[in-house]
């Protein structure tokens, strides 16, 4: 049976400026996503990754276009909905982590359910029971500062799953890794792909990655090269 589409991005076009000044960052671009799939953005700098990125994380509202995300088109939900969408439906990893200094990995982890619930026993157990999958249990009391940017990187992955998110979106996640823990990083999101079934859109800048995706969709100059299984 064939896998229900999650994410479907149609004519995607992001401009900046006007007149003379006017610059295409994404030139109606379009592809779909199945849930369960492990996909790339890729493309050299400049390509349209980031603002891609930005797009569909609605982090920036584009020029003109439509992403559906599960039949709705999210570039129409008011600011409030937009919101609510980026806090409960989507996990977002980013290639700075982007954790708070002075929480501990463990509340950087519940963070985001603490924000909607407060803080409970049975969140705290569930922060500690993906913290414990990730090979990072007895790291929980440490501050971000005191990891390394392996860890914190996973950390950072385990705030994306403690939502349950139906997509996670990874703005090149290795990118300020050294080989080996970029290879980790690689590995978890796979497994985490693999055993969960979540849908993990990676926007990517390693060619030594590309075996762990199921397809890649190459950027070049705001639009689609072409898409490779």
């Amino acid at each position: 049976m064939a896998k229900k589409i999650i994410l479907s991005v149609k004519n995607l076009v992001r401009t900046y400026g006007e007149g003379k000044a006017k610059t295409e960052a994404v030139k109606g671009i379009s592809f779909d996503v199945k849930k369960g799939e492990f996909i790339a953005l890729s493309g050299p700098s400049g390509s349209g990754k980031s603002t891609t990125f930005h797009q569909l994380s609605l982090l920036d509202n584009p020029t003109s276009g439509i992403i559906n995300f599960c039949g709705q088109n999210i570039i129409k939900l008011n600011e409030d909905d937009k919101s609510n969408f980026r806090l409960k439906r989507i996990g977002y990893v980013f290639q700075h982590y982007e954790l708070l200094p002075e929480l501990t990995a463990i509340e950087n982890i519940y963070l985001p359910l603490m924000v909607d619930k407060g803080i409970t026993t049975e969140i705290k157990k569930k922060a500690e029971k993906i913290l414990n999958e990730m090979g990072l249990l007895e790291r929980k009391d440490h501050y971000p500062a005191e990891l390394s940017g392996g860890e914190q990187q996973r950390i950072a992955i385990a705030r994306a799953l403690i939502k349950e998110p139906e997509m996670i979106l990874a703005d090149e996640p290795t990118a300020n890794l050294d080989s080996v823990a970029g290879i980790k990083i690689m590995e978890t999101l796979k497994k985490l792909n693999k055993e969960k079934g979540i849908t993990i859109f990676v926007i990517n800048h390693e060619k030594a990655f590309e075996k762990y995706f199921d397809r890649i969709i190459l950027l070049k100059d705001g639009k689609i090269e072409r898409i490779k299984k």
